[in-house]
C-alpha cells in the first residue's frame, strides 16, 4: 500500500483526481466504483470542472455504485443515488447504460442485490475504486463481523454507520444496506482509499498498524497490491 500524507483535505483531493484524470488519459473506458460521503466530494467536484474543460475525457467511462440505504425512497435526500446524482452522474453525464446502480427501494432487495453481481461480472473487473474509511473500520457497507461476504449483499446496519451525516438526521432510517462485497473490492485493479478529517483519527491509527482482522474490514486492503491511501494531517495527527 502506498501513502500518501496531505497537508489538506483540498490537497488529499487534488491528487485523487489527478490519478483519475492520469488513468482517462490513458483508458477513456475505464470502470469506476464510487463511493459516497464526505470524503470524495471534493474530488468529485475537481472531476466535475475537468469535465467542464475537456468532456470528451469522460464519454465512455463507466460508473458503479459502491453501496446504497436499503428501504429508503431513490428520491431521498439521504440515498446515495441523490448524492451520486449531484455530484457525479449528472455533472459527467453518465448515460444509463453507462451506470450500474443499487435501487434503494427495491421491492426484493436479494433480487436487487444478484441484479447488481451480474453487472460486474457481465462488464469485468473494477478499474478504479475509490473508498472512504467508516467510523468502525467499515468499507462500504462489510461491518465488522467474525466472517464478511464477498460478493453484493444485504447487510445490516451498524449503530455506527446510523449514525452517518448522511441519515443521522433524518425522521426516515435505512433498515438495511445494499453493498458490493470485499472480493468485488478486492478485485479492483486500483484502489484510492481516501482518509480525511480529525474525527478518523482514532480508527486511521489502528488502520495503519496494519493487523488484519474481519473486525475491521478495512484492513484487507493491506492484502491488495494496489492501494494508494490518501490521508490529511487531520486524520493522521502525530502519526509519521
Amino acid at each position: 500500500m502506498k501513502i500518501e500524507l496531505c497537508d489538506s483535505y483540498d490537497q488529499l483531493s487534488r491528487k485523487a483526481n489527478d490519478i483519475i484524470i492520469g488513468n482517462l488519459l490513458q483508458h477513456k473506458t475505464i470502470k469506476i466504483c464510487a463511493a459516497t460521503g464526505n470524503s470524495p466530494t471534493r474530488m468529485y467536484e475537481m472531476l466535475s470542472k475537468e469535465y467542464s474543460n475537456r468532456p470528451e475525457l469522460f464519454s465512455q467511462i463507466q460508473v458503479i455504485k459502491l453501496d446504497e440505504w436499503g428501504g429508503l425512497p431513490q428520491s431521498h435526500s439521504g440515498t446515495c443515488e441523490t448524492y451520486l446524482q449531484e455530484y457525479v452522474i449528472k455533472p459527467l453525464k453518465i448515460t444509463e447504460d453507462r451506470y450500474v446502480s443499487f435501487q434503494s427501494d427495491a421491492l426484493h432487495p436479494e433480487k436487487e442485490y444478484k441484479r447488481v453481481q451480474s453487472e460486474l461480472e457481465k462488464r469485468g473487473p473494477i478499474d478504479i475504486c475509490i473508498l472512504g474509511l467508516g467510523m468502525n473500520g467499515h468499507i462500504a457497507f462489510n461491518e465488522p463481523a467474525d466472517s464478511l461476504q464477498p460478493n453484493c449483499h444485504i447487510a445490516a446496519l451498524s449503530p455506527q454507520s446510523l449514525q452517518h451525516s448522511m441519515v443521522a438526521g433524518e425522521d426516515s432510517k435505512p433498515q438495511y444496506g445494499l453493498t458490493l462485497g470485499m472480493a468485488d473490492i478486492m478485485q479492483s485493479k486500483l484502489i484510492i482509499l481516501l482518509i480525511n478529517g480529525v474525527n478518523k483519527r482514532e480508527i486511521t491509527r489502528s488502520f495503519l498498524s496494519k493487523k488484519i482482522t474481519t473486525g475491521l474490514p478495512a484492513s484487507l486492503l493491506w492484502l491488495h497490491p494496489n492501494v494508494i491511501c490518501l490521508l490529511d494531517k487531520e486524520a493522521a495527527g502525530d502519526l509519521k
